[in-house]
């Protein structure tokens, strides 16, 4: 080999500028797309005035929309397979504080009793109402609130 500086070696070094840049766009992209991706299930709630009631766990949400079909969390449930489906998830958990119930606006309120009968026979004895709170004359914003029963 010549020590002049002409000599041609290979390099074993790994060039990471695209790496770099492949993962700056794939950031680009999750970031952009992630609060796309949310979904949840559209009820329309009843107002309260009611404070919010801090919660440092996070529980379950049993939905009732306005067409009487059950959700826990984003999942259907049957209204017969609600009871079992609450004291099978239930069961594993450590922390069995309850779950907050959101019931669309429109349905009756024996048809959210005979939900919370099931819930309660799921042997969930803590169950938060979930409200939107009340409008105000200086603040016409909806904020969301939970009630607690």
């Amino acid at each position: 080999m010549q020590a002049d500086g002409n000599s041609k070696r290979m390099v074993s070094e790994i060039n990471v500028t695209p790496l770099v840049d492949v993962m700056l766009v794939l950031l680009i992209i999750f970031m952009v797309t992630a609060p796309m991706m949310t979904q949840g299930v559209d009820v329309k709630l009843p107002e309260s005035s009611a404070p919010a009631i801090p919660s440092d766990a996070e529980r379950l949400v049993v939905t009732i929309t306005q067409d009487r079909k059950i959700y826990i969390n984003e999942n259907l449930v049957e209204s017969g397979e609600l009871e079992s489906k609450l004291a099978a998830i239930t069961q594993n958990r450590l922390d069995r504080k309850g779950v907050f119930l959101r019931a669309d606006e429109k349905i009756p309120y024996g048809y959210v009793m005979e939900v919370m009968g099931l819930i309660r026979g799921a042997g969930i004895d803590q169950i938060g109402m979930v409200t939107e709170s009340a409008k105000s004359p200086a603040n016409n914003s909806h904020q969301k609130g939970k009630g607690r029963l």
